[in-house]
């Protein structure tokens, strides 16, 4: 009997649409012989749709006629069971729209990416592919990963970090950054991805600017030293805690200082070889080197400390982790990691002889191995404590405990 796998995407976040780009993409490379796969498409208001139309890309383009003929559906758990049930449920006949075995999120940014829907279906009791709540929170949260990284050893760039209540007083706030930080600097969201957000300040103009577009995107703010002779290098790390390897090292071509979003997706090449999808391909479209331009010993270390990174941050499934070389100094620093990357990186393994379906069925299976490893761990147990409790404080219910 095949394993009903639902793919979810979407989702309210600012790479929504880079979601659905990557999720349909992976949908056309998961071996149907072994699973049945139910997209599922989040809405910008957190709703689920199932439907013969949702895993096409050209549909996308008007997405209320395509939820007009989709399904809304909503998650029911029963005993062991997870099932997706239709929403409104009618009162005559079968609400279920199908069973799920696994889940299978493919979604970017907040919201989605950080934790928060990986809980949601861990609380369902689903293996799910990719990071759990834990690596996927962090891995969300640059100056929370900066801070874990640097605590083992792993080379990253100093930085300040600020929230909005800082930026009540700007002056200050920049003041602060200017007393520790020399120009160029970085200013980026804390928790975004794709780039979105992010600026290059050469002065304090420059600088404000670039607090003001970070901070319209998140509530924290992180500011770091721009290296001003740099070379961008990203690595795919594919495993779990116990064991990882890591991919060919890649070069992204971008056209300005900061690798932008027109650059990751707006821009590029052909797209995947062989691909099963039309329109864009996602990260697979950006203009790159592959391999990078890199001596063997710096591709070494660079896949060595990934592999380190991974581990460190207890990820999951297959994740990117994008590096920086200062070429003045030739020190490498780790930039930040990309827990479900854009195309999740299969042009990354392609070169190393792994296809992208092979890439999706270790990735499925590393999900089933952690599930078979929870069901060994105690979660709850029996305990008679609330016999005979009664409440205090005023309760009406009785004295105090």
């Amino acid at each position: 009997m095949k394993l009903k796998i639902a793919v979810l995407f979407g989702g309210n976040s600012t790479e929504h649409e880079i979601s659905i780009i990557s999720a349909i993409q992976a949908m056309g490379y998961i071996n149907r012989d072994k699973y049945d796969v139910i997209p599922v498409y989040i809405t910008k208001n957190s709703d689920y749709y199932v439907g013969e139309f949702i895993d096409k890309i050209e549909e996308y383009t008007h997405i209320p006629d395509l939820l007009k003929k989709s399904t809304k559906v909503v998650w029911i758990k029963d005993g062991d069971k997870v099932s997706l049930v239709r929403y409104p449920m009618k009162k005559f006949g079968n609400n279920v729209i199908s069973d799920i075995d696994i889940a299978f999120p493919i979604v970017h940014g907040t919201n989605v990416e950080d934790g928060v829907l990986q809980g949601f279906l861990q609380t369902l009791g689903l293996p799910v592919v990719g990071c759990d709540v834990l690596s996927s929170a962090v891995g969300m949260n640059k100056y929370v990963m900066k801070t874990v990284l640097k605590d083992n050893g792993i080379p990253v760039l100093d930085c300040l970090c600020f929230t909005w209540k800082d930026y009540e007083d700007s002056e200050a706030l920049i003041n602060k950054i200017e007393a520790k930080l020399s120009y160029p600097v970085i200013v980026k969201p804390v928790n975004l991805g794709s780039s979105i957000g992010i600026s290059k300040a050469k002065n304090q103009e420059e600088l404000k600017e670039a607090l003001d577009t970070a901070f319209e995107f998140a509530k924290r703010v992180l500011v770091e030293p721009a290296i001003t002779n740099l070379k961008e290098i990203n690595c795919s790390v594919l495993g779990d805690y116990e064991s990882a390897q890591a991919s060919e090292c890649e070069e992204p071509v971008n056209a300005s200082d900061i690798l932008s979003f027109e650059d990751k997706y707006m821009k590029g090449g052909k797209g995947a070889k062989g691909a099963k999808t039309g329109g864009s391909k996602g990260m697979a479209s950006l203009s790159r080197k592959i391999p990078a331009d890199i001596s063997s010993e710096t591709r070494e270390q660079i896949r060595t400390m990934a592999v380190e990174a991974f581990k460190c941050l207890e990820c999951s499934g297959v994740s990117r982790i994008d590096f920086m070389i200062d070429m003045d100094t030739n020190k490498i620093y780790l930039n930040e990691i990309n827990t479900i990357p854009g195309s999740l990186s299969f042009y990354l393994w392609e070169p190393l002889g792994m296809k992208y379906e092979e890439l999706l069925e270790k990735m499925i299976q590393i999900a089933l191995k952690q599930d078979r490893e929870n069901h060994k761990v105690v979660f709850s147990f029996e305990t008679n404590v609330l016999e005979g409790v009664k409440l205090g404080g005023g309760s009406k219910t009785g004295s105090k405990m």
